[in-house]
């Protein structure tokens, strides 16, 4: 009788550490770098050289791609639908305008003070989001937005009310680069930033706590009974990905050395999520792919029909509805896996 549950003691042990080993090379292959990620941050590097009379359009779109990304986090992998996110890029934007008029004219500092700004709000809200529906989740995330909007409005003393708060010139970057007049460091430094932030939610979200992210937005209570704590990895995913959102919204700061309530306007959180359905969610880069794109075709439309361009908008919105966001976006998942073919079959 020993024998034979020794034996099925070994038995189970060699099954475990089986499905561990497997469970370990499928981390592996699904974390790898693919072949468009290079691509993306190659074309990034070479639109410097190429493109020296659109930093400015450039700048901003590493910052809505960066802004994006963060949204995607909790919205791709967690299943969080917001419509408040734009209350950390606003709460991000005041704080570094703030810390470079009266403390650090330092970017990266302001930065970095942004971001943990703008994190703390993101814990202290997170609750907010843990209990009913997703309509009861995009309520609940526009009314934060909506207040904090006023908030900035009615604080004038503070951020500058509806005039904005200017009047402060952000210094050279870590003390040695200075912005130029032409945008060129600004994009250099807006393009680092956002590499550096998804790469870091990129490790986030193909660890294995992204995998329990997919697996509460797949069945929470399913993933409960494995004893996945599910408020935690929320809160925690939703506090991080306000940390980059407000990072986003200081690097507008930072490169216009301007901020006003726009910034929490309502439009950015609308902006932000079609961008998103444009790219895709699920996977990081549909944020930055959505953002070229999105802010391209707003920049053509409002130069051709200047009046009417979010009509125009607001049809691409409807037709990629119609037509299906699975559909458009297919090719970004096939392509990596054509590549990366022989990769998979060792």
């Amino acid at each position: 009788m020993s024998v034979l549950l020794q034996e099925t003691t070994v038995s189970a042990n060699s099954s475990t550490a089986a499905a561990e080993a497997r469970a370990a090379k499928l981390m592996k292959r699904r974390s790898r770098i693919r072949f468009y990620e290079i691509i993306v941050w190659i074309a990034a590097i070479a639109a410097y050289f190429l493109l020296p009379s659109k930093m400015l359009i450039l700048t901003e779109i590493a910052i809505l791609a960066l802004f994006a990304v963060s949204l995607d986090l909790v919205l791709g992998f967690a299943g969080i639908v917001s419509l408040g996110h734009t209350a950390f890029f606003g709460l991000g934007a005041y704080v570094a305008g703030l810390v470079a008029q009266h403390y650090f004219a330092e970017p990266v500092t302001g930065l970095i003070v942004a971001g943990v700004a703008s994190g703390v709000l993101g814990l202290l809200t997170s609750f907010l989001i843990l209990r009913g529906s997703d309509l009861t989740r995009l309520m609940t995330t526009l009314g934060i937005g909506l207040m904090m909007a006023e908030v900035a409005n009615q604080m004038a003393w503070l951020t500058g009310g509806a005039d904005g708060l200017s009047g402060f010139s952000p210094g050279p970057i870590l003390g040695m680069f200075e912005f130029d007049l032409f945008g060129k460091v600004g994009y250099l430094y807006c393009v680092g930033v956002l590499f550096i932030g998804t790469m870091i939610m990129r490790r986030i979200a193909f660890s294995p706590f992204g995998l329990s992210l997919k697996a509460i937005k797949g069945n929470s209570m399913r993933s409960a009974m494995v004893a996945v704590p599910g408020r935690k990895r929320i809160v925690t995913a939703y506090t991080i990905a306000a940390v980059f959102a407000g990072m986003a919204g200081a690097l507008l700061t930072q490169t216009t050395a301007f901020v006003s309530p726009d910034v929490l306007a309502f439009h950015r959180s609308a902006d932000v999520l079609l961008v998103l359905v444009i790219g895709g969610t699920g996977y990081l880069y549909g944020g930055i792919f959505g953002a070229i794109l999105f802010t391209l075709v707003k920049d053509w439309l409002s130069v051709i029909t200047p009046q009417y361009w979010m009509f125009y908008i607001g049809l691409l919105l409807v037709i990629l509805v119609l037509i299906g966001r699975d559909r458009l976006s297919r090719w970004v998942e096939y392509l990596p896996e054509r590549l990366s073919k022989k990769e998979d079959r060792r």
